[in-house]
């Protein structure tokens, strides 16, 4: 008799091992379906991500945005610009400062808003 309870125990045991090994693998193969249909879905960007190679022309755009963010740094300012841009914005910033009278148009506003008075009315007793 202890021997069958021990056997049924030990079919029991067995068989929620092997319940939960199949949930497992069953698991495990949804993930897998899932993996390969975003890899099959993206494969364009995931070949780009694996290239580490640039393109030709795209190795020099990039060349170029880095060398004008070098050459912007360096100079403080915009690049390769002649007299002729100083005077210009010179001449605007006079002009927007004479239109709206304000000492820096390159800083932002403050403003400063008030809360109005009101005045109390006593309103006539019918």
């Amino acid at each position: 008799m202890i021997f069958a309870i021990r056997r049924r125990a030990d079919e029991l045991g067995t068989n929620r091992i092997t319940m939960i090994l199949q949930r497992l693998f069953r698991f495990s193969s949804i993930i897998q379906s899932a993996v390969s249909v975003h890899l099959r879905r993206n494969i364009g960007v995931t070949a780009v991500a694996f290239n580490k190679e640039l393109d030709p022309v795209q190795k020099i755009f990039v060349d170029k945005i880095r060398e004008y963010r070098t050459k912007r740094q360096s100079s403080g300012g915009p690049v390769d610009t002649g007299p002729e841009y100083q005077q210009d914005l010179e001449r605007e910033l006079f002009k927007l400062k004479q239109m709206y009278g304000k000492a820096d148009m390159n800083t932002f506003p403050d403003f400063k808003f008030e809360d109005p008075k009101f005045e109390v009315i006593d309103k006539p007793q019918a």
